[in-house]
């Protein structure tokens, strides 16, 4: 850990240029660039708006920013721990060439991606909320918990799945049909009510669930996060992130075998 800390301090100026580098490559070619990630919530909570409100009656209040909240943070984590997982392999001749600390490249990803998610929030904050009657309040500040968690998460599983890739290339393929899963176990779309008891311990379990609810109580609700939200999440992120950096930290000097 001390190696990393250090490495990270001396190449932190790298470390920079290699997530803008990932931010201009993700909007490569597009006219409105990172503008997208702004926009594109906006578009969203009008198809929300007309298809689940109109067409699909539902009880849910403020429906558009419930399924959007879902939406977002699911996308943060599916596309950050993606997009790591392709780092290492996809970087090869980098690595291969010079010294560049090799868990910089499954990082940069994930934190592009929260960037880049992050500006998402940015319309829903200031923009759906006043639209859609919700006030703004100190507790809405809390967000930050969930996001927070969340990139640790994400973070541990992309460091996890960015070593593995390089040994085990069908692992992307399989990763991808987990995510799908994963999505089915969410509740983005629905509400938690409407699961059978005997299923909902599965769901209680998933960490993006908790984080999503988190968001979700703070910022429609007005709720404090209770003590086991951010216990369960904390023991998630500890957990994964510790599992990444072990495995990265083990199998990282036999990636140029590899690559």
């Amino acid at each position: 850990m001390r190696t990393y800390i250090l490495n990270f301090i001396k190449y932190k100026d790298l470390f920079i240029e290699l997530v803008i580098r990932d931010i201009k490559i993700k909007y490569r070619n597009s006219f409105l660039g990172i503008l997208w990630s702004m926009i594109n919530p906006l578009l969203m909570m009008i198809v929300f708006s007309i298809v689940f409100m109109e067409l699909f009656k539902n009880d849910i209040p403020n429906f558009p920013v419930y399924v959007l909240i879902g939406r977002i943070l699911y996308q943060f984590f599916s596309e950050a721990t993606s997009f790591a997982m392709e780092a290492v392999y996809a970087n090869g001749q980098l690595i291969n060439k010079l010294y560049v600390p090799k868990y910089f490249f499954p990082l940069t990803r994930v934190l592009s991606s929260f960037i880049i998610s992050f500006l998402s929030l940015v319309p829903l904050l200031l923009v759906i909320m006043p639209l859609t009657g919700l006030s703004y309040d100190w507790i809405n500040l809390m967000i930050i918990f969930p996001l927070v968690y969340l990139l640790l998460i994400s973070t541990g599983i992309g460091l996890l799945l960015s070593a593995l890739n390089v040994f085990f290339s069908d692992i992307k393929h399989l990763y991808s049909v987990l995510l799908v899963i994963l999505m089915f176990l969410t509740p983005i779309f629905y509400p938690m009510e409407i699961i059978p008891e005997k299923y909902a311990i599965v769901l209680e379990l998933n960490p993006l669930h908790i984080a999503i609810e988190m968001f979700r109580d703070v910022i429609m609700y007005g709720v404090l996060p209770n003590f086991d939200a951010h216990l369960s999440l904390i023991i998630y992120s500890l957990l994964f992130t510790v599992i990444g950096i072990i495995v990265f930290g083990k199998t990282q000097d036999r990636f140029i075998y590899k690559l």
